[in-house]
């Protein structure tokens, strides 16, 4: 006797009144909750209508906003040492949150770029949130070095562009290698997040009704026509985005961690902050990754397209991360201990278990004991524990880099220089400010533009048959029939 199937649903498109999981993938389909082209259209343009939560979160958003922007107009008349900066240490807050930013920026490029050019699967359903993510949280970075001067309408000093008067920045400072870098970083992000966005914007601009949003979709849109000849070119240029964004991942951060690797203060002079700094940048961003796309996942309804197994995959990468940065704080502790420098292993001293302790076994636990829960798969597949990871992450990354700064300003060669450091009203409320400007933008794309990306999510789905396609999987689930929707009812109706 013939093995009976399941009656097949009459509604294919929405997963909670399909008999089969939404999360279950197989080697052959990899969203099975997702059934049609018009699916990901619908759904996904459903995520641009606000809501009173939107709304709300908008508001405390532009609110630390102000409050930061309030606080720096205070410090601009009271003067930088508002900032609770005195010597030796004039580095705080301002730079940690300088470095916390960039870093926050990396994860993007690994995401959108590296992982396309290695073919990973998983990056499809997350990428987009993860490269706006990067332009606004460089956008953000940016805004510390100038924050960090006395006189920041001065700022323009730092640009290289012909003036009568023949200055020019000088090249030995740190502060104009951010400045190339971080310009560099932003101009190829941005390009890259808007080629990648305009097929999907031309699809919104298809669906729209309203003549103003539609206009400048069609704007933005650049012509799009969904033609084999566009298809190809964008292929191309999409291929060469991705190669050249490669190295700016690798070389940008690099960059960054020269500001403190060409000094010879103790615990800055070493060769091994480049790596250091990149792969502690593509943990922290990947942390920021899961503060933001569990709640989007969660709130938009968005579960069978950011499935189990991407963010199973995006654990895997964050532990190894997480890992590759355990081992960078013991290589430090070890070139200071073979060094035979005394100014170097007092200071890792003091930063373990002296003035700094405190600091430091935060970042310590944060970055590398707590990740360690990632290698059970049953908490890398929950959501929940990731989301609160998530933030334990960006916490011991924010003091991971005030664990560089400030310990080492404070406890350098002469000890009559020896200090300390406390950071004021204006570095906290400047600090809240920068969170409310990057979360700011971020609110405001996910409202305008598509934080999955419909085209590549196109790609993943089956293509459309004319005669009923069964998988490998489906004709496991029905038994082994050969079309186990052969003998079902038509969708909506009965026999």
């Amino acid at each position: 006797m013939a093995a009976t199937s399941a009656p097949v649903p009459a509604y294919p498109d929405d997963p909670s009144r399909r008999g089969q999981r939404p999360n279950v993938a197989s080697a052959d389909v990899r969203l099975p909750a997702v059934r049609s082209y018009e699916q990901v259209d619908r759904e996904i343009a459903a995520t641009l209508h606000p809501s009173l939560g939107w709304f709300a979160l908008l508001g405390v958003a532009i609110l630390c906003m102000l409050i930061g922007a309030a606080t720096w107009t205070y410090q601009i008349y009271e003067g930088l040492g508002a900032a609770g900066y005195h010597p030796p240490v004039m580095w705080g807050v301002y730079i940690v949150t300088f470095v916390f930013w960039v870093g926050i920026g990396h994860a993007g490029t690994l995401i959108s770029a590296i992982l396309y050019l290695f073919r990973a699967g998983f990056r499809t359903s997350i990428y987009r949130a993860a490269e706006a993510m990067t332009v606004f949280a460089v956008m953000t970075a940016g805004l510390f070095p100038i924050l960090h001067l006395g006189r920041p309408w001065k700022f323009f000093y730092l640009i290289p562009y012909p003036n009568w008067r023949l200055i020019w920045p000088n090249p030995k400072s740190p502060l104009v290698w951010d400045v190339f870098a971080i310009l560099t970083y932003l101009t190829i992000s941005s390009t890259f997040l808007y080629v990648g966005l305009i097929p999907d914007i031309a699809a919104l601009r298809d669906k729209e009704t309203n003549p103003v949003r539609r206009q400048i979709y069609a704007n933005m849109a650049l012509g799009w026509r969904n033609s084999d000849r566009e298809w190809r070119h964008f292929a191309r240029a999409y291929l060469f985005l991705a190669a050249l964004s490669t190295p700016l991942v690798l070389s940008v951060h690099s960059v960054v961690s020269f500001d403190f690797a060409m000094a010879l203060t103790p615990g800055w002079h070493a060769t091994i902050f480049p790596p250091y700094f990149v792969a502690g940048a593509i943990f922290s961003g990947l942390g920021m990754v899961f503060t933001i796309i569990i709640p989007i996942r969660k709130y938009f309804h968005l579960e069978h397209y950011v499935t189990l197994n991407d963010i199973d995959a995006a654990a895997k990468m964050c532990l190894f991360t997480s890992l590759v940065v355990g081992l960078a704080y013991l290589t430090e502790f070890q070139i200071a201990w073979v060094s035979g420098s005394t100014y170097e292993q007092d200071y890792f001293w003091n930063r373990v278990f002296g003035q700094w302790a405190w600091a430091a076994w935060i970042m310590l636990i944060c970055n590398c004991v707590l990740p360690l829960s990632l290698f059970s798969q049953k908490l890398r597949r929950n959501t929940t524990w990731l989301w609160m990871l998530s933030l334990t992450i960006n916490l011991g990354m924010w003091f991971e880099r005030f664990v560089i700064v400030v310990p080492s300003l404070s406890h350098e060669f002469e000890p009559w220089r020896w200090s300390t450091y406390a950071p004021s009203w204006v570095d906290y409320c400047i600090l809240l400010g920068s969170f409310g400007w990057f979360f700011m933008w971020f609110l405001l794309f996910i409202k305008q533009l598509p934080v999955l990306a419909i085209s590549e999510l196109k790609e993943v789905l089956p293509p459309k048959m004319r005669h009923p396609h069964v998988t490998s999987s489906q004709r496991a689930e029905h038994g082994g029939m050969a079309n186990p929707l052969m003998n079902q009812p038509p969708l909506g109706g009965s026999h």
